[in-house]
């Protein structure tokens, strides 16, 4: 399958909040119905725009998966449920990392296959937070690359 690393519009937007919300209950269980409420209109309104935000496009221009990163921390990395598990998301960290020097990720404790995928690819935990950065019960490890080298 050919695919594509992309920078996404504005005007993609809701298509990156349907694949952030598909992904999310594929793979966030721990969330409750109304922390998705919560969530998607500030993914959409306000964290978006703060990240270089890069989809990653199946051969018809769809987008699969995208990542967001600043100050050379992945924000977010969302893969739609049809192409988990597929290379998708190594194939976009890589690029985070080697295009847009990501060195750092903080990432949901409850979310272990994500945790393995990070730990996966190289990256170890160097603190936890009991709660998310808007307080919620969610515990949060802030993991950063091993040795900072390209992968």
């Amino acid at each position: 399958m050919e695919v594509k690393i992309t920078s996404i519009d504005k005007t993609e937007y809701k298509e990156i909040v349907d694949v952030w919300e598909a992904s999310v209950r594929a793979t966030h269980h721990f969330l409750k119905e109304e922390d998705i409420a919560y969530f998607k209109p500030l993914i959409l309104n306000t964290y978006l725009d703060a990240v270089d935000l890069k989809g990653i496009r199946d051969e018809n221009g769809k987008i699969m998966g995208f990542l967001g990163v600043a100050d050379q921390n992945l924000e977010m990395l969302f893969i739609h449920p049809s192409y988990i598990g597929k290379g998708i998301g190594k194939t976009l960290l890589d690029f985070g990392i080697n295009h847009l020097n990501v060195t750092k990720v903080d990432v949901n404790e409850q979310n272990e296959h994500a945790v393995g995928f990070y730990k996966h690819c190289r990256f170890v935990v160097i603190g936890r937070s009991e709660v998310d950065s808007l307080g919620k019960p969610y515990p949060i490890l802030h993991m950063k690359l091993e040795n900072n080298t390209n992968i």
